[in-house]
């Protein structure tokens, strides 16, 4: 099961459609700040990122599953960015590795 959020009212509406016209039934999707992460269908095994942030959104930590994984581009909007692995160990350490420099829109919302 995919969970997908999108803050863009008209590009959540559009995501929707699509994964339905093409037959992704195992997808659900919603508008709304990605920073939050979507509590309600917690925990993830694994949480992918597609905009930066200064920091891990510490909700987003707190959804992730112990022994999951989430890639996060980390960094500010003028500034080098890096796209991070962090896991969630089995006693809910959190392990952050810099994989690549990358640059993505800013993660935007009510953060």
């Amino acid at each position: 099961q995919v969970f997908s959020i999108e803050i863009v009212p008209e590009l959540a509406e559009r995501a929707k459609v699509d994964l339905e016209r093409t037959g992704y039934l195992n997808v659900t999707t919603r508008e709304g700040d990605g920073y939050y992460g979507w509590e309600e269908e917690a925990p993830f095994d694994a949480i992918i990122v597609t905009a930066a942030s200064d920091h891990i959104p510490p909700p987003l930590l707190k959804q992730l599953k112990p022994g999951g994984r989430m890639v996060i581009p980390v960094g500010s909007r003028f500034m080098v960015q890096h796209l991070v692995l962090v896991t969630k160990e089995a006693d809910d350490n959190i392990v952050t590795e810099q994989l690549l420099p990358v640059r993505f829109v800013p993660l935007t919302g009510q953060r």
